[in-house]
């Protein structure tokens, strides 16, 4: 299997190119999110990808530090964010576990299409908590690939290298995780039963 740096770098510019396959549902998470966020907020995204949704973000935060583990994706991030005039997105390449933060730094952590291409979810999951501060919010949306039609391909496309890992994660196991370290649900939406999107408060 392909190592996943190496993957995102690889794939990064195709990823860069393809359309939101669900704007409308896009867009609802957007509008959920920042009726949470406040002027004064530190927001965390890791695996921010190509940086459009800290983009869309940034005028209703005071900052955003976008990380994610490829090189070529924050290439293609700084770029946007050059060319949009943005100033208070700061990036940063490495994962949620190498990289080095306070605990409580953090109002919100976004992780977007990430929590099932993780092998540790236990310990990403953990490591958010231990970066909110009290009172703060886990803003997720996550593949729920043991509901996806596309789980019997994956392993096939993971061997000719055209497929990262992918944990095969269901909405009951997601939420066990999360409050089993002490978050609260405060919202939970599917736009389908594939993925799940969920506000947790620390």
């Amino acid at each position: 299997m392909i190592e996943p740096k190496r993957f995102w770098d690889k794939t990064a510019a195709r990823y860069a190119k393809s359309p939101i396959k669900d704007l409308k549902s896009y867009k609802r998470k957007l509008a959920i999110t920042q009726e949470y966020f406040q002027a004064d907020w530190s927001v965390l995204e890791f695996g921010c990808g190509t940086g459009s949704t800290a983009i869309h973000h940034s005028s209703y935060v005071n900052s955003i530090t976008a990380t994610d583990i490829s090189e070529k994706m924050l290439d293609i991030a700084k770029q946007k964010v050059k060319s949009a005039s943005i100033k208070n997105i700061n990036f940063q390449q490495g994962t949620l576990g190498s990289l080095k933060f306070e605990p409580d730094s953090f109002n919100a952590i976004l992780g977007l299409n990430i929590l099932h291409l993780l092998e540790d979810i236990d310990g990403a999951i953990a490591r958010v908590y231990n970066l909110l501060k009290p009172g703060g919010i886990f803003v997720s949306s996550t593949a729920l690939i043991k509901k996806s039609n596309w789980r019997f391909l994956i392993p096939v496309m993971q061997r000719i290298n055209l497929a990262p890992y992918v944990h095969k994660i269901d909405r009951q196991e997601l939420l066990d995780k999360l409050t089993r370290v002490g978050f609260l649900i405060d919202q939970e939406w599917q736009p389908s039963k594939e993925s799940i999107f969920l506000i947790a408060k620390k």
